[in-house]
């Protein structure tokens, strides 16, 4: 089954990318894997401090994962698959990468302006090396408007 990642935040580029990837699943009967990146905490004096910080961090992502998820059921009947890791955010999704072989294709979402983000940024400067194809949908795409279809 053809497996669709997409990088959720709450973010406009990752809403479209999101409606990008259901979209594609459902047309080739494939599946969405949501993954939510929490920033790692940098500050380590208090080890209970940053254990806080960073499970809260995390219920927030596993809220917006699963909200998330609801709302791509309602409107696609595709249940994603969801994953929230701690941690740097290129690291991470190279890692997942290469442990899911069964993702065919890594869906990000660019933001407006001249910096699209740092996922982006990153991942489109080593799209020749990734497992699987990458697609990176401007943040105010809506394809049912639009002529392009991928």
């Amino acid at each position: 089954m053809r497996t669709f990642l997409v990088i959720i935040d709450e973010s406009e580029e990752a809403t479209s990318a999101l409606r990008y990837a259901a979209r594609r699943a459902v047309a080739v009967g494939g599946a969405v894997h949501l993954l939510a990146l929490v920033p790692q905490q940098n500050f380590s004096a208090f080890g209970a401090v940053q254990a806080t910080i960073e499970a809260e961090a995390r219920d927030r992502a596993e809220m917006l994962a699963h909200g998330v998820a609801g709302n791509l059921l309602a409107e696609s009947g595709i249940m994603p698959t969801i994953s929230v890791k701690i941690g740097q955010g290129q690291k991470i999704v190279s890692e997942f990468l290469a442990e899911h072989k069964e993702v065919a294709a890594l869906v990000l979402g660019a933001a407006k302006g001249a910096a699209p983000g740092p996922l982006v940024t990153h991942f489109s400067a080593a799209a020749g090396s990734l497992p699987c194809p990458l697609y990176i949908i401007p943040a105010d795409y809506d394809e049912t408007t639009s002529d392009h279809q991928a």
